[in-house]
């Protein structure tokens, strides 16, 4: 008999040290998001996929120069321009970016000299095949205008 009574106070301190536990989390603050739902917001040193950037004026700052293209060690930016009638210089037409092979190294946009180039603060990138991840950065440019 004297042994059901130790049984039931060990429990009885077993239930109060868990509902003590519980009552803990409850006040204590949220750590973490619903995501999806909610959003965080992200360090500026975040370094998402690299995004073109624009001058003053509302135009795109590559001059094609190719640099990046040229330095990047993986090999996964495409630099296509040409020369219109009646400009000095190449316009760029597609700047397309494998992000499946990229490395995040930095080495594009230390090289570029019009200081073109940028990681983007997006995070979220999703898609269902390799496809969706090969991007046209003029295009996404255009689109987020």
């Amino acid at each position: 008999m004297g042994g059901y009574f130790s049984d039931l106070i060990e429990g009885g301190k077993s239930l109060a040290s868990g509902l003590a536990v519980t009552f803990k989390a409850m006040i204590s603050p949220v750590v973490t998001v619903q995501y999806p739902r909610e959003k965080i917001e992200i360090t500026p040193n975040f370094r998402g996929h690299i995004e073109l950037t624009l001058d003053a004026e509302q135009r795109i700052k590559c001059i094609a120069c190719g640099m990046c293209e040229k330095s990047c060690p993986s090999g996964c930016i495409n630099v296509i321009s040409e020369k219109k009638e009646g400009e000095k210089k190449k316009s760029l037409t597609s700047f397309m970016l494998n992000f499946t092979k990229c490395s995040l190294c930095g080495i594009c946009c230390e090289s570029c000299p019009a200081d073109a180039i940028r990681y983007s603060n997006e995070y979220n990138l999703a898609g269902f095949t390799r496809e969706d991840f090969i991007m046209d950065l003029v295009k996404r440019l255009e689109d987020k205008k």
